[in-house]
């Protein structure tokens, strides 16, 4: 794995598209098999496959507090 794909649980990420409310800011907010995650612009949440995730992240933006 790439190191900038590397993230984690409350970590704020860019995907490669972006949601159609015009933000492509989403919070993970659950992780296991599939990761869910909140759109920062609308709140609306999605889960995607964990495989089909780290294909559709660009970056981490911000870490989690710890």
């Amino acid at each position: 794995m790439m190191a900038d794909k590397e993230f984690e649980l409350h970590d704020v990420v860019e995907m490669k598209k972006a949601h159609p409310c015009g933000t492509n800011e989403w919070t993970i907010i659950r992780m296991g098999m599939d990761i869910r995650i909140k759109c920062n612009g609308c709140k609306h949440s999605v889960m995607i496959p964990r495989k089909d995730f780290s294909k559709k992240m660009k970056r981490v933006i911000a870490k989690a507090e710890k």
